[in-house]
């Protein structure tokens, strides 16, 4: 029953999403057409889990060329999630890497981060937004809206970010009861998260499509040709 409850839930989760956040993916859909029509960057960010939307984004069939996926190691899991845990919550670490990876004015910066709360995505965001670029927040508002930050300036993700889509997920991310535990399972963040940064490169794509310019979509390498057509993307965007 838990395997179907899981479902059940999770899919009536997607359709609030569908139904509550159109208006923040899809304005985050066109500043991301517009970044790119304007000779600009898209970068995508997170931490611990949420650094699997950023690699969702990332040289993905079907999704668009030349994303700038911000993957430390030091913030991903498979380095130890002890680790992970108190590198994300590190302050002025996200300076440093602002400096490695140089998001500018007229970028799109996608931070994720369910909880919202931790030193290296709300600065992050914050550091962005400094240099110019337009930062679209994946957060959920509900969890972040019970957690004090663990933020000098006291802002949570939602306050850094010009665009902000909430992932409706519950505090504690799982949304599954186990009958006599005080255990839930089943977390949401990962499933939303995909189908949100989907949804925002499939309305950047509709955009140029609709203003007769060809998108630089990717595609799977198990596809025949797919290998050519993917290296020419990339060098016409190397030589952008």
């Amino acid at each position: 029953m838990s395997a179907q409850e899981f479902m059940s839930r999770t899919a009536a989760l997607l359709e609030r999403v569908r139904t509550t956040q159109e208006s923040p993916i899809r304005e985050a859909g066109r500043a991301f057409a517009d970044a790119v029509r304007g000779g600009h960057d898209v970068w995508a960010f997170g931490t611990g889990h949420s650094h699997l939307i950023a690699e969702e984004l990332y040289a993905r069939a079907g999704g668009w060329a030349g994303i700038r996926a911000v993957l430390e190691p030091a913030l991903m899991l498979h380095e130890g999630v002890a680790k992970s845990s108190l590198m994300e919550r590190l302050p002025g670490l996200a300076e440093v890497l602002l400096e490695v990876h140089p998001v500018a004015a007229g970028d799109v910066v996608i931070v994720v981060s369910n909880s919202g709360i931790n030193a290296v995505p709300v600065e992050f965001a914050a550091g962005a937004r400094a240099r110019g670029a337009t930062v679209v927040a994946l957060t959920s508002l509900a969890h972040s809206a019970t957690q004090e930050p663990r933020t000098a300036s006291g802002r949570r993700l939602a306050d850094e970010a010009h665009i902000v889509i909430d992932n409706c997920g519950v505090p504690g991310d799982a949304i599954v009861e186990i009958p006599g535990s005080a255990a839930s399972v089943g977390s949401t963040s990962t499933v939303i998260g995909a189908l949100v940064v989907e949804a925002i490169v499939s309305e950047a794509a509709a955009l140029f499509a609709e203003a007769g310019i060809e998108p630089p979509i990717l595609r799977s390498n198990n596809i025949a040709g797919a290998a050519e057509h993917n290296a020419r993307l990339r060098q016409r965007l190397t030589a952008r």
